[in-house]
């Protein structure tokens, strides 16, 4: 490992682009220190304290998933969201309407429109976002003073919108800029970045339990000392079958079509087509997470309002139902996370399109006949490594709130140990990965996972050839 790290940064090009990617992140981390225009921040952290467990808490819980950081008025308290919002309604538009996708079709130009429409679309969407936050700040859930040195002053909260604004446009041109210049896709290096910046905190509250018991000589601490080692070996456990998961695939046998000119045989050969286990990656649960949220948090603001009648107490049982130790949440928490796992891979695999050009390019699959029994057979094979991947989901998905309930530790420690997050930095590492060991292959270095079957530079072994189609 030592071996491949210093090849690393033998090569000029490539430790020039970590480097950068590693100031630029450092430059968002840097944002979140500068507080926004007219914020008492002694007065905020104490409503903060006050409204532990609201709505400002899940917010807290949610908001590193986007780089951001809800709970704080600070420069990017937006974090990237309101792009990866953008990105994601394009990306169904396109495959929904033919205009856009016809439009996505036409080579660089094309992309380059559908870029333009999502960044137009992320200052929209940075505006209602930075409403809503500001709004929220400005009207503590508890009652308490608003945190703003100038509350009634609607100048005051139109610079903190714009701030907020601008803050998020930032991100936005530093993830581009991550992604041009440095390694890796910036986006999602700048939300890996704010997921682990988080862990610190839920290290630094076990270790607090673990020096409580032990200060106060109580027979607490052999158990806070087993607590940890197993949440230890769970996150080990969690991160190895995270990986299996997402490096799976379905290989299937494409053979092609042989043809004869004259005295020489073209074609023949055999490759694989990869189908991923989990090809809708972690949208659907972000998408299953809001949906759910959604209601609850509605039926929170409404269905206290008058605890005598006989409607908002229907309205209070619905919410308790829904709320996230409840087992309707549950339910329709695993439901929706296979209906966008199942409505996500449909819009990104189309078998139709696949079986046609692979008819179009001589190609078949051995024993299927090409058109539409190809198509056939794709499909059937796509929902069921599908059905897989969906019911993988849900299980890491609800991970955190068993751990929680189970092991009786803090929910913000248990959310590394499964959901959203854990599936956001093992991909982006594995992404990561493969992108620097594709840089040290070319140039005849060792990669991560080849060990030593790359030949080493200048040793004289064999002279290493193009990688072609097995």
């Amino acid at each position: 490992m030592f071996k491949i790290l210093r090849d690393i940064f033998k090569i000029p090009e490539l430790r020039s682009r970590i480097l950068r990617t590693l100031g630029l992140l450092v430059i968002f981390r840097l944002g979140f220190f500068i507080y926004l225009p007219g914020i008492n921040v002694d007065t905020f952290l104490e409503t903060q304290r006050q409204n532990a467990g609201g709505v400002l808490q899940f917010l807290l819980y949610t908001s590193a998933l986007t780089g951001g950081n809800f709970s704080t008025p600070v420069l990017f308290a937006l974090g990237i969201m309101p792009y990866i919002s953008a990105s994601i309604i394009f990306s169904l538009m396109v495959k929904v309407f033919p205009k856009l996708e016809a439009l996505s079709k036409e080579g660089e130009q094309g992309r380059r429109t559908i870029t333009r429409y999502t960044r137009y679309a992320t200052v929209v969407l940075c505006i209602v976002q930075s409403l809503f936050l500001v709004f929220s700040w400005h009207n503590p859930a508890s009652g308490a003073d608003s945190i703003s040195l100038n509350a009634g002053s609607f100048w005051m909260q139109l610079l903190q919108i714009t701030t907020l604004t601008a803050g998020s446009l930032f991100l936005m041109w530093l993830g581009e800029k991550i992604t041009e210049v440095g390694i890796g896709n910036g986006t999602s290096l700048i939300i890996m970045v704010g997921i682990v910046a988080q862990m610190p905190g839920a290290l630094a509250l076990l270790g607090q339990k673990i020096q409580t018991a032990y200060a106060n000589g109580s027979d607490q601490l052999p158990f806070e000392i087993s607590r940890v080692l197993v949440l230890m070996l769970l996150y080990v456990s969690v991160i190895a079958s995270v990986v299996f998961i997402t490096k799976g695939q379905r290989r299937i046998p494409v053979q092609q079509q042989r043809a004869v000119k004259g005295r020489r045989v073209y074609g023949g050969q055999r490759h694989f087509m990869p189908l991923k286990v989990n090809a809708a990656g972690v949208l659907p649960i972000i998408f299953a997470q809001s949906l759910t949220m959604i209601p609850a948090l509605a039926l929170n603001a409404f269905a206290y309002q008058d605890s005598e009648s006989g409607f908002f107490r229907f309205l209070q049982a619905i919410g308790v139902a829904l709320a996230p130790s409840g087992f309707l949440y549950y339910l329709i928490y695993a439901g929706l996370i296979f209906f966008f796992t199942y409505f996500w891979t449909s819009l990104m695999f189309n078998p139709v399109e696949i079986a046609a050009n692979m008819k179009e390019y001589g190609s078949f699959i051995p024993g299927i006949r090409p058109g539409k029994r190809t198509a056939e057979y794709l499909e059937r094979v796509m929902k069921r490594i599908t059905l897989a991947g969906a019911a993988f989901l849900c299980l890491i998905a609800m991970v955190p709130q068993f751990i929680s309930r189970a092991i009786e530790v803090d929910f913000y420690v248990a959310t590394f140990l499964g959901g959203t997050g854990i599936l956001i930095v093992v991909g982006v590492v594995l992404d990561l990965v493969d992108k620097i060991e594709a840089q040290l292959l070319v140039r005849q270095y060792e990669g991560f996972m080849r060990g030593g079957d790359a030949p080493r530079r200048g040793s004289g072994g064999p002279e290493k050839k193009p990688l072609t189609s097995l």
